[in-house]
């Protein structure tokens, strides 16, 4: 005779159902199916979060590879050999794939995840926002100061407005006015003055292109991560 296997259930109070709730936390649904994501081609506009399972642009995802030493790398320019993971550019995104295990689902192997994750990976941004407006600078795409800025404003000459987290309110709405250019908010004045050699800058105008267009895909990533995280 043989015995059929039993399935393993959670213990749970007498009379009380068991339900998804009981062995997922809030986030979590659908981390089963992160290793399918490893077979799934890296082609076309979408990538598919291992996290939340949604198809999203990959502008506003990041991609993660696992080194042959088993640590999960930030690929934040997509260019790194190795099957990708992506994850949805959130601050909680991240943080649960981290705590619940998503990147060994989805790499189907242990993984080393470092614990400060989340900070790497707004460093490495704040890094490359910041090469960026200096390329743009350099090119004579960029330039800072409210008179210089709002200039390039009126003259059609802007395609993106970066502007100082730390700047005031009022001061950066006045600038742009009711312009529909978008505007991003990524470095404090001091980090921003840097860039053009001075001690703060508050406002600065990029030109249309291809530099304005990778700065605000960082920029947004980089608020996304800036978001809530669970505690």
């Amino acid at each position: 005779m043989v015995k059929k296997a039993r399935l393993w259930k959670p213990a749970t109070p007498p009379g009380r159902l068991v339900t998804t709730e009981d062995t997922l936390a809030p986030g979590d649904a659908g981390l089963g199916d992160a290793e399918d994501d490893a077979d799934e081609p890296e082609t076309g506009p979408l990538r598919r979060c291992v996290v939340t399972r949604e198809r999203l642009p990959k502008e506003r995802m990041i991609r993660f590879v696992v080194a042959p030493n088993g640590a999960v790398l930030p690929d934040l320019g997509a260019k790194l050999p190795g099957r990708g993971i992506w994850l949805s550019a959130r601050g909680d995104v991240l943080e649960t794939a981290r705590v619940r295990g998503a990147f060994a689902k989805a790499a189907r192997r242990q993984v080393d995840v470092a614990p400060d994750l989340s900070t790497v990976l707004r460093d490495g941004l704040t890094r490359r926002i910041g090469e960026l407006l200096g390329l743009a600078r350099r090119a004579g795409q960029a330039v800072s100061g409210f008179a210089k800025a709002r200039e390039w404003l009126s003259a059609g000459r802007a395609g993106l407005v970066v502007q100082a987290s730390d700047g005031s309110v009022d001061e950066r709405a006045r600038m742009v006015g009711n312009r529909t250019v978008p505007v991003v908010t990524p470095l404090d004045g001091a980090t921003l003055g840097g860039v053009f050699g001075r001690e703060r800058a508050v406002h600065v105008a990029v030109a249309p292109g291809r530099l304005a267009e990778a700065l605000q895909v960082d920029a947004e990533r980089l608020a996304g991560l800036m978001g809530p995280t669970p505690s």
